[in-house]
């Protein structure tokens, strides 16, 4: 592990000096060195100072430098200068931290130090002036969950004398302690009550902002679950259920409230809630089933909604524009993409090729076993789905484009980057059933 962050420390000149060419062909050499470390996932490995790597991580460490690389590709033809590279590096390195640590306190002070390169990511590069508002949400709604989670950590390094994930086993039994522990990373995900800043933030950031934001940051809160489950099953096992209605009907109240949306960054934006709240579903049921299938859908979503930021970034570049009543009939006007936005949308509906599809069906069988009438709240989530992405695809590249014709071809570099948010969607459940 040390010598991941000796290459990632070795890396910091080069954010000042580097083209993005460079920086990009360095986050895929240490992604390739984190694929070799896969040999030492028994229980933890590469473990040194108060930092390890288990199969939890892992996938996670990939696909912070997979799509590290990405938002490189993605601010090729726009202004970035080294202060993005730079910025982008302690993203990165922050997200490492956090997804490789074996403290509680290192993990936290990591979870909470992403929020400061992505608000500059924000307020630099973002689009328009309320830029200014949605990087205020996002500071408050983060801020404000966990301060609280400072003093337990405080109180719980004072308690057990040591802060390891191994050694911190919570016996009380009060609903305070637990809600402290969960809310922070369920504003994360984000649960719905507590949402209201990732919409806000999706449609002000730039376009490699949003693709850290759908493709990394909901994940720090699928992660910090996972830890916080394994240190005290006993008051998930109470008070799950409040979790698991909460995150059933607002996938489906979200599902709703994406038919009614005019931008098509909003639109992303609210789908990723609804999808997040099947995570935490699948989560909170603590089965086998539902946990490995919410971690599953937890990489789907990375590549699918990242994936869908960036194409919807490539419309707007080209029509100036990111509301559904003025891009009509894109299919006219860009032809080459229509059948990449045509699967990313039918991947965010989970149609069988893709991984959202398998991790799906896991999640439904385990909310089965632990609620046998959520079989129905989840058909009509899914129906749900299925409408708002059948809706992002229709009423942007059918009807009448509102110009004359036109023709727009995608470049080399974009049809790059889509291929690789499209490719681990199919290969990844390829992968799975050969081993099966």
């Amino acid at each position: 592990m040390m010598s991941v962050y000796l290459y990632m420390i070795l890396m910091t000149p080069l954010c000042l000096t580097s083209p993005m060419a460079v920086m990009q062909l360095s986050y895929l050499l240490i992604m390739l060195m984190m694929i070799y470390m896969i040999n030492c996932l028994d229980f933890f490995g590469c473990i040194s100072y108060n930092l390890g790597l288990d199969i939890y991580s892992y996938c996670l460490i990939c696909l912070s430098f997979m799509i590290g690389s990405l938002m490189f590709i993605s601010m090729v033809n726009c202004y970035s200068g080294r202060m993005f590279n730079f910025l982008n590096f302690l993203l990165t390195i922050s997200l490492l931290i956090n997804f490789s640590s074996l403290n509680f306190l290192y993990m936290y002070i990591s979870f909470e130090f992403v929020l400061v390169p992505l608000l500059a990511l924000i307020l630099g590069w973002g689009y328009q002036p309320e830029r200014l508002m949605s990087g205020m949400y996002l500071f408050f709604y983060t801020a404000f969950a966990s301060l609280p989670l400072l003093v337990l950590i405080m109180y719980m390094g004072s308690t057990f004398s040591s802060l390891f994930f191994d050694y911190l086993i919570l016996e009380s039994k009060s609903f305070v302690i637990h809600l402290i522990l969960v809310i922070v990373f369920m504003v994360k995900f984000p649960l719905y009550l507590v949402h209201y800043w990732l919409p806000k933030a999706h449609v002000q950031a730039p376009v490699s902002g949003s693709m850290i934001l759908a493709g990394l940051m909901l994940k720090i809160g699928g992660y910090g679950l996972i830890r916080v489950m394994m240190i005290y099953e006993y008051l998930f096992i109470q008070y799950s259920y409040i979790w698991f209605t909460f995150s059933i009907v607002g996938s489906f109240l979200v599902g709703l409230i994406c038919l009614v949306q005019g931008d098509m960054k909003c639109l992303i934006a609210y789908s990723s809630i609804s999808h997040m709240g099947m995570v935490i579903m699948g989560l909170v049921t603590m089965g086998m089933g539902g946990f490995f299938g919410s971690y599953l859908l937890m990489l789907g979503h990375g590549f699918c909604s990242s994936g869908l930021f960036y194409m919807a970034n490539i419309l707007y570049t080209r029509t100036l524009s990111r509301s559904f009543y003025l891009n009509k009939g894109l299919m006219i006007y860009i032809p080459s993409g229509s059948l990449i936005w045509f699967m990313l949308c039918v991947f965010n509906m989970s149609c069988p090729p893709s991984l959202n599809f398998i991790s799906e069906f896991m999640i439904l069988i385990s909310i089965m076993s632990f609620w046998s009438y959520s079989f129905y709240w989840f058909v009509l989530i899914s129906f749900m789905c299925a409408c708002f992405s059948y809706y992002l695809y229709s009423y942007s590249f059918h009807g009448i484009y509102h110009s004359m014709y036109s023709f727009s071809s995608i470049t080399v570099m974009e049809y790059l980057c889509v291929a690789i948010h499209l490719i681990p969607l199919i290969l990844i459940p390829t992968f799975m059933m050969s081993l099966l």
